[in-house]
């Protein structure tokens, strides 16, 4: 048999002509002269040849798919079958390019399919053809459909009118439903339907853990099939015979709803699932003129695009989210029945649709995600960078090829650092800088101005911890303003400093180095998470007014690091801490992905608890409070009670990893 295909190149395509091969045909495939090598990509894909998948070289926005006499002349009577399946599958492509693609299309394709006196055309449509038909779509239905206001709409419906009007050649029409990957490989081509929200489930993994439940939406019904299903529906029913003029659903007849299916994904994205789903159409109480007065609201609407850009899904697509139409599917049951052809349950094969998307479609493995690629050639100011976290941060900047511009307050070690960095063949400045001296800080921005220009990234690491109760602190309030003197008031100054130029630029990044005390309330640290706080406060302000202008903020509510600041409390020894290259990682993902706050799922779990239940957090805290021992001043140092930890505490503090006790 001979085939002609349109779109033989496409996702559908490409599956159907291996469908077509394996019955031993030549298929002639419509390829624009500049995508040729992309059917020859095909062929070593398929393991097919030259006389096996034919070239024809032509355009589907040209009069009868631009055919030249000597292709019409070769091929008349002898196609078969004459599958279209060339069309644009995007909601958010322009009006003008839906109606060349879809409507001119498939008016060309007929003209072509008569041209060549085809046998049968077969025209591959849509469910979108219902538009936002509410009820139950029939396949003998087309008239009816209703709210066919979107492009994307009208033209799917306007391109089968063209097929069922003016088409001379016998004609069958298939509508799919939502189009994913393949059930047994997960093979996808572009990010489309429910893969728009596979961002935000993996930004909810990434920020909760598994077992939190979280709320959401409930939704309309959703038909999505796996494209194996279709290429297989296609291939069966085109070769039945008598079945010429009829459509045929290619959809699940038991769809599942929006927020089942978020959770389906977002089990198999090892995500934490939507406990509590709401149904949108509580709120139909609202007048719509008030819900479409909220919706124009300037900051509702400036957050709405905010959010759908930072998860990467088109506006378009939120209007399938309470989606009215349910889809018959009778007369493709009917002709599929005992084939062994059906529509797999989508939680057997989702976790292969997620992992060819985490592998292969997610959007940032496509951008440049390196700190080399973020940082090279830009000024970056860490504090406290001749230990700890900081000095982890300051080799990774330097390996990055960063012009790298570092803090401390002692001289000597300031020197040893900066050599060991240069040895590296690093582009590394070195100040000696006090930050709890406001005198000294302003001197520190007036020099790296002079020398360096605008700051880039300026990481306020340097920091000071006490770990005391307050029943022990009443004669020692000096504690609580070395804190704030140094973690609240120096990285303050250094912000107010280099902020102008950034301001100026319209170009800044400010990191700060928090704890996950502010998150959980840490007992003893009073003081510490006070001065965090009041960091974390500021920078939350500054945000707001500065959120325009391109000068951002991280947070990094850090947990539990081995550095020199813990080493004199003993019984950190015993207990789950970051390397100070695991923290120093945490900080290149912020530098990196500028998120507005990087934490644990520990920390944002105590967060949420301390929000919802405060009292049980409340209780939570004191427990671990009255297991671990208090540090006790001696000679100017802060130094445990004991110098070990017993086993229940090591048990505790591993349920409750990375938590200050």
């Amino acid at each position: 048999m001979n085939y002609f295909v349109t779109g033989g190149t496409g996702f559908i395509g490409r599956f159907l002509i291996a469908k077509l091969l394996a019955r031993g045909a030549i298929v002639h495939v419509l390829v624009r002269e500049q995508s040729v090598q992309k059917l020859a990509d095909l062929r070593e894909k398929l393991g097919a040849d030259e006389k096996q998948i034919k070239a024809v070289v032509g355009d589907l926005t040209a009069p009868s798919l631009g055919l030249d006499k000597k292709t019409l002349k070769q091929l008349s009577g002898k196609i078969d079958h004459f599958f279209h399946l060339a069309a644009i599958y995007d909601m958010s492509a322009s009006e003008e390019s839906q109606q060349a693609a879809n409507i001119d299309g498939t008016r060309a394709a007929v003209a072509a399919a008569e041209a060549l006196e085809a046998g049968i055309f077969h025209h591959v449509s849509s469910i979108a053809v219902a538009g936002l038909f509410k009820g139950t779509f029939r396949e003998d239905m087309f008239a009816e459909a209703g709210k066919l206001d979107h492009p994307y709409f009208r033209t799917k419906h306007e391109s089968e009118r063209v097929v069922r009007d003016d088409c001379k050649v016998p004609f069958r029409i298939y509508r799919p439903g939502l189009v994913i990957g393949d059930s047994a490989t997960g093979d996808m081509d572009k990010v489309d339907g429910p893969y728009y929200f596979f961002k935000m489930i993996q930004k909810i993994r990434g920020a909760l853990p598994q077992w939190v439940p979280t709320i959401g939406i409930e939704g309309g019904r959703l038909n999505i099939v796996p494209v194996n299903f279709v290429a297989d529906a296609l291939d069966h029913i085109a070769h039945l015979p008598n079945e010429d003029g009829k459509c045929f659903h290619l959809v699940d007849s038991d769809p599942y709803k929006v927020g089942e299916i978020l959770n389906i994904f977002c089990e198999a994205g090892h995500a934490p699932k939507m406990g509590m789903r709401i149904d949108s159409r509580m709120f139909g109480f609202v007048p719509p003129f008030i819900r479409q007065s909220l919706k124009n609201l300037p900051p509702v609407k400036r957050m709405g695009r905010a959010l759908l850009d930072d998860l990467g899904i088109p506006a378009s697509v939120l209007s399938f989210i309470n989606y009215p139409t349910r889809f018959d599917a009778r007369e493709t049951e009917r002709v599929l029945q005992g084939t062994g052809i059906e529509v797999p349950r989508l939680p057997d094969y989702a976790p292969v649709i997620w992992d060819y998307w985490e592998r292969n479609l997610d959007p940032d493995l496509f951008k440049d995600r390196t700190l080399r690629g973020t940082v090279e050639g830009k000024v970056c100011v860490v504090t406290g960078a001749t230990s700890g976290i900081g000095l982890a941060t300051a080799e990774k900047l330097a390996d990055a090829g960063a012009i790298l511009v570092i803090g401390a307050r002692t001289q000597e070690t300031l020197d040893q650092v900066s050599a060991q960095l240069n040895a590296r063949g690093a582009d590394v400045h070195a100040y000696q800088c006090d930050f709890a001296d406001m005198d000294a800080c302003d001197r520190f921005i007036q020099t790296v101005s002079e020398n360096h220009g605008a700051v880039d990234v300026l990481i306020n690491n340097a920091g000071r911890s006490i770990r005391r109760s307050l029943d022990k602190s009443f004669d020692r309030f000096h504690d609580f303003e070395r804190t704030m003197q140094l973690n609240y008031f120096g990285s303050l100054r250094l912000i107010m400093g280099f902020a102008p130029a950034m301001l100026e630029r319209r170009r800044g990044h400010i990191i700060n180095i928090s704890s996950i005390g502010v998150l959980t309330n840490s007992p003893r640290f009073s003081a510490y998470v006070a001065s965090k706080s009041a960091l974390d406060s500021f920078s939350r302000c500054a945000a707001a007014e500065w959120s325009d202008r391109r000068v951002c903020f991280t947070t990094i509510n850090m947990p539990l690091v081995k550095t020199p600041m813990i080493a004199p409390t003993k019984i950190y020894d015993s207990v789950p801490t970051l390397s100070p290259e695991e923290a120093a990682d945490m900080v290149v993902n912020a530098i990196v992905y500028r998120p507005k706050r990087i934490a644990t799922r520990m920390g944002v779990f105590a967060q949420v608890l301390n929000a919802v239940a405060p009292k049980a957090s409340e209780i939570l805290m004191n427990t671990g409070y009255k297991m671990f021992p208090d540090s006790m001043p001696k000679k100017g140092k802060e130094v445990s009670a004991e110098k070990g930890a017993s086993t229940d505490q090591v048990a505790f503090a591993a349920i409750m990893r990375g938590i200050h006790w």
